[in-house]
């Protein structure tokens, strides 16, 4: 003990004499910069405790009975009930955006569901003697195809401007709206609830020159926005063809960039050249396509969700059909498509 003791002495004496000087500190670590999220609000904020874990019970709502006027809590007030309602008595949400649903990503939610069951619950309210979708449409539809007679529900209250904002942004999160469906959500939520681009945009949490670049899309003609709708051109190519004016030039111009696979770089360009009257390329481009032929391009580029193109030489007997993907697992999903299981090694 009495080593120990002295160890313990010449130890501290060592340190008295050891000159004094300002340690070094450690520069503070710096915080990470919060990832911003797409839409400010979130899901997160307008649904509340929608992603709480489900509990172990759920209430069961007869199929024949009426929507009650009050379901009994089986959670904590902290969290909200959850309960089992007839598929039959709910209505889908008038202001979903979506428009067109994706068969291949519905039939393998029905096989999960088959298989797993329904992990989340949808969110609904009540409609007079029924009920009325807020979140979680695919879900209800691919409990309906799965045959199932009612389904996991959480019921609350949701005004109509609730109701269009969760149903816009729950698409924008989870789903790949398309750029003319994101665009009409947007339009028709600003005419519903009578608000600027400006306050719309601030409500929905996203940036004012996306809303704004979207709702543009709309003055585009119909023909156009088909193209943009089964994916024949990108929203670069709408934005450039806007600049043009009138249906007939923005027509002729869209025609023209998918049938000869132009850049948005290249219709800038072209626009560019059309404002100014230096373009002269109508007259010395090659013979318009056949009608026949660019409703076969749309038709193929519509199954095969990517750009197709069709090219005929001579009298139009011989020709070839080009099929662009941009990755590998592109590839894997238009062969699969084709038939060609496995076809990528």
């Amino acid at each position: 003990m009495a080593k120990e003791k002295k160890t313990t002495v010449k130890k501290k004496t060592a340190a008295k004499k050891k000159p004094a000087a300002k340690a070094k500190q450690p520069a503070p670590a710096k915080k990470p910069r919060p990832k911003q999220k797409h839409l400010g609000r979130g899901l997160q904020s307008l649904l509340g405790t929608v992603n709480a874990p489900a509990p172990a019970q759920t209430q069961q709502i007869p199929l024949s009975q009426p929507a009650p006027a009050v379901e009994k809590s089986v959670q904590s007030e902290a969290a909200e009930s959850i309960s089992m309602v007839p598929i039959d008595k709910i209505q889908p949400n008038p202001y979903q955006p979506r428009r067109v649903w994706n068969e291949e990503e519905l039939s393998e939610l029905v096989e999960s569901i088959k298989v797993n069951g329904l992990l989340q619950p949808i969110i609904v309210r009540r409609k007079d003697t029924e009920y009325q979708l807020i979140a979680g449409e695919r879900r209800w539809r691919a409990a309906k195809i799965a045959e199932m007679t009612e389904i996991k529900a959480i019921i609350r209250q949701a005004t109509e401007e609730q109701m269009h904002e969760i149903a816009l942004v729950e698409n924008i999160h989870r789903s790949n709206l398309n750029c003319i469906e994101r665009a009409q959500a947007y339009k028709d939520y600003i005419d519903q609830f009578h608000m600027t681009q400006t306050e719309a945009a601030e409500k929905l949490g996203e940036n004012r020159a996306t809303l704004a670049n979207h709702v543009r899309l709309l003055e585009l003609p119909s023909t156009v926005k088909e193209m943009l709708s089964d994916g024949s051109l990108s929203m670069g190519h709408a934005r450039a063809i806007l600049a043009l004016p009138g249906n007939e030039l923005r027509n002729r111009l869209a025609n023209r960039a998918f049938a000869d696979r132009l850049s948005v770089r290249e219709v800038e360009r072209v626009v560019k050249k059309m404002l100014s009257g230096q373009d002269n390329t109508e007259k010395q481009s090659k013979p318009a396509k056949a009608p026949a032929i660019l409703d076969l391009e749309k038709r193929l580029a519509s199954l095969l969700q990517t750009k197709v193109q069709i090219k005929t030489t001579g009298a139009g007997k011989k020709g070839r059909i080009l099929i662009d993907y941009y990755s590998l697992d592109e590839f894997d999903r238009i062969a699969e498509k084709l038939g060609l299981h496995h076809f990528h090694q």
